[in-house]
C-alpha cells in the first residue's frame, strides 16, 4: 500500500480551484494534475485520499488498516493524505477531471451537498449503519444528509468538538475562568498585559470558519434561518458578534492569529504563551508529548456562553465515493468494515475523532471518561457530551450547498477579520457579508 504525500497546493492555486467549486456542478474545466498512482495491470485497486490527521497515530492505524483490509481482499489499497487546508481545491480538481480517488474524504465541509450529482447515493449504507449502531445524531446529519429527498450524499465518519483548551494556572492567577465570552475578553486582556494572550484563529483555514460561526451563534446570530432558504446574517446579534470579535482582537489576543493555519494554535499553546485556544484536543496531545508539566497545567471546558447559548462549532469528517471511482463496489464494501471497526479508530486518534452514530461508543466513553495519561484522568470527560454543543455550519438550518460555498470562500472569518483590523466598521463588514452570502444564495436557490 502506498501511504504517499500528494504534491501541496499552492496558495494561488488553492484559492483558483476553491472557486472553481461552483463550476464543478455544471460545466467544470479541465484540470490535468494527476492524483494517484498508475494501478498495477490486472490488480485490482482501491485508493483513498483525506487529511493528514492532527493526532499522527492515527493515520498510521488507518493506513495499517486499510492495508489489512486489501491483502485479506486481494486489493491493492493506496491511501494518500493531504494537508487539510488542500481538500476542497482537490475535491475541485478531482471534479474537474472526472479521475480521482475511489474514496475521497473530507473535514469541515464545502464536499458533499456541492458535489452531490458526482457522488454514488450511499443511503443504503448509512441505513444498515443505522441498524447496527444507533441513529445518526444531529451534527451527523448535516454531513451528507439531503433534505428534501432524504438521501445520503456521503457517509458520515465522525466530528471534531472545539472546546477552549486554557492554561489554569495562569487564570487562576487572576482568579478568572474563561466560561462566558465576556470573562474571556476581560481576562484574556488582563494575561496579554502579563504576556500570554489568547489565541483565536482569524486566518483562511478550517478552524477560524469553525470558531467564529460558534461564537456568531453564541450571540445570537446566523447565517441562514431554520428553512436554509433565507440569509438573515444582516442582523443587531450579528453585528454584536463583530465588535466583540473586533475587541476581543485588540485587547486579548496576539495579531499573528491574521496568518495562523490549522496547525498554529497547536503550536502556540505548545509555545507556552497560550493563556487559552478553542481547538480541538490534538492541541493538547501535540502539548502532552513536548511538555507533560505545561499538558497538565492545561484544562478543558464546555464552550464558554454566550448572551443567548452555549454552544460552539464543530468540524465534520466524512468520506464520498465518486460516480466516476473505478472500484466503487470495493469502495462500499471497505466503508462498511470501517464502521464496524470504528472503536478502533476512536482509540487510535486518542478521543479526538468523536462518534457520529449514536451507540458507537457507549458512556462512559474509553479515554474522554479515564485517561491514564492526562492529569485529573477525568479531564476530558466534558467532551463526552460535545454532541449537545457542536454544531455544523448549516446551523439552525440544514446543510446545502449555499452552505459549503459560504464556507469555502471564508466569509465569516473574512467579515471578524476586517472590522478587527479596522478595514471597516461593525456594521459595513456584516453587510459586506451579508452581500457575499446573498449573492451565493440566489444562485443555488435558483438552481433548486
Amino acid at each position: 500500500m502506498s501511504m504517499s504525500k500528494l504534491p501541496r497546493v499552492t496558495r494561488r492555486r488553492f484559492l483558483k480551484e476553491t472557486g472553481l467549486t461552483l463550476a464543478a456542478a455544471g460545466a467544470a474545466p479541465v484540470l490535468s494534475a494527476p492524483f494517484v498512482s498508475t494501478a498495477m495491470a490486472d490488480t485490482k485497486t482501491l485508493s483513498i485520499v483525506q487529511w493528514s490527521h492532527f493526532v499522527p497515530a492515527y493515520d498510521k492505524w488507518f493506513d495499517n488498516f486499510a492495508k489489512e483490509w486489501g491483502v485479506k481482499n486481494k486489493i491493492a489499497v493506496t491511501v494518500d493524505h493531504i494537508p487539510v487546508g488542500n481538500v476542497p481545491a482537490r475535491a475541485a480538481a478531482e471534479v474537474s477531471a472526472q479521475s480521482g480517488h475511489d474514496i475521497f474524504g473530507w473535514n469541515g465541509s464545502g464536499g458533499a451537498h456541492l458535489y452531490r450529482k458526482f457522488l454514488v447515493d450511499v443511503t443504503q449504507l448509512v441505513q444498515e449503519t443505522e441498524k447496527k449502531y444507533g441513529k445518526v445524531s444531529t451534527i451527523g446529519q448535516q454531513i451528507g444528509f439531503n433534505q428534501e429527498d432524504k438521501t445520503w450524499s456521503a457517509f458520515p465518519d465522525f466530528y471534531i468538538n472545539f472546546p477552549p483548551l486554557y492554561r489554569k494556572s495562569m487564570w487562576d492567577e487572576i482568579g478568572m475562568k474563561p466560561d462566558t465570552w465576556d470573562n474571556v475578553r476581560i481576562g484574556g486582556a488582563k494575561l496579554k498585559a502579563k504576556g500570554h494572550p489568547v489565541g483565536i484563529s482569524l486566518g483562511h483555514s478550517n478552524d477560524p470558519n469553525t470558531t467564529w460561526r460558534g461564537i456568531l451563534w453564541a450571540f445570537g446570530g446566523a447565517v441562514q434561518d431554520e428553512s436554509g432558504k433565507k440569509v438573515v446574517l444582516n442582523s443587531k446579534e450579528t453585528i454584536e458578534t463583530v465588535k466583540f470579535a473586533a475587541a476581543l482582537y485588540k485587547e486579548a489576543m496576539t495579531s499573528e492569529v491574521l496568518s495562523w493555519d490549522d496547525s498554529s494554535n497547536n503550536r502556540y499553546l505548545v509555545s507556552g504563551v497560550a493563556s487559552m485556544i478553542v481547538n480541538p484536543i490534538s492541541a493538547y496531545r501535540t502539548f502532552q508529548k513536548a511538555n507533560k508539566a505545561g499538558a497538565d497545567d492545561t484544562y478543558i471546558l464546555a464552550p464558554p456562553k454566550g448572551p443567548v447559548r452555549q454552544i460552539m462549532g464543530g468540524s465534520a469528517e466524512y468520506y464520498g465515493v465518486w460516480k466516476f471511482a473505478k472500484n466503487k463496489e470495493g469502495a462500499i464494501e471497505f466503508l462498511k468494515h470501517y464502521s464496524d471497526h470504528w472503536p478502533e479508530a476512536f482509540k487510535a486518534s486518542e478521543g479526538y475523532n468523536n462518534p457520529c452514530f449514536a451507540n458507537l461508543v457507549p458512556k462512559p466513553m474509553p479515554i474522554l471518561s479515564d485517561d491514564p495519561t492526562s492529569t485529573p484522568h477525568d479531564k476530558l470527560a466534558v467532551l463526552q457530551d460535545s454532541d449537545k454543543w457542536s454544531a455544523a455550519p448549516g446551523y439552525p438550518g440544514p446543510s446545502w450547498p449555499a452552505v459549503d460555498e459560504v464556507f469555502n470562500d471564508f466569509i465569516i472569518p473574512d467579515m471578524m477579520a476586517k472590522a478587527a483590523t479596522g478595514q471597516m466598521s461593525a456594521e459595513d463588514s456584516v453587510k459586506w457579508a451579508t452581500q457575499q452570502c446573498e449573492a451565493i444564495y440566489r444562485k443555488w436557490l435558483q438552481r433548486t
